[in-house]
């Protein structure tokens, strides 16, 4: 039986610079840096959950054709890629905290349905959404209009 998810890809341009970024600016810590028949695995997660690992998988890992390399890559850098949705209890707070950090927001915090979300980017490309959820988010009586700027 599936008991949750054992790790998230994130694809990287540069494992080392990737590393810094999600540990110096994000305040992720490092879980694992291994090798592995030439494959360098890099794991990084949130101090206090243990069970939540990204994973920064170089875009030209083995098992990738020269094509979906180059087509990846492209991707990624262009910043077109999404990897996920990170939650906060402060969207605004921490957007501010992680901008004077040095973060690329794409999109400054906004009201949404389900919450306050602002969107940066890792150095790879890879947009994320940070978001604060609202209580009532799953309210299927609630108009998009009435919580959305």
């Amino acid at each position: 039986m599936i008991k949750g998810m054992s790790a998230v890809t994130v694809w990287s341009t540069d494992q080392d610079r990737d590393l810094r970024f999600f540990v110096e600016k994000l305040g992720f810590e490092l879980r694992g840096d291994i090798t592995v028949d030439g494959t360098r695995w890099v794991t990084v997660g949130v101090g206090d959950r243990p069970d939540v690992e990204l994973t920064l998988v170089r875009t030209d890992a083995p098992g990738l054709d020269p094509e979906s390399v180059e087509a990846l890559t492209r991707l990624v850098g262009k910043g077109v890629l999404g990897a996920g949705a990170l939650r906060t209890d402060d969207c605004r707070g921490t957007y501010e905290k992680l901008r004077a950090r040095g973060v690329e927001f794409v999109q400054e915090p906004r009201e949404r349905p389900y919450g306050i979300e602002a969107v940066f980017r890792d150095t790879s490309g890879n947009r994320y959404a940070l978001t604060q959820r609202r209580e009532d988010w799953l309210d299927p009586d609630k108009e998009w209009s009435e919580v959305c700027d």
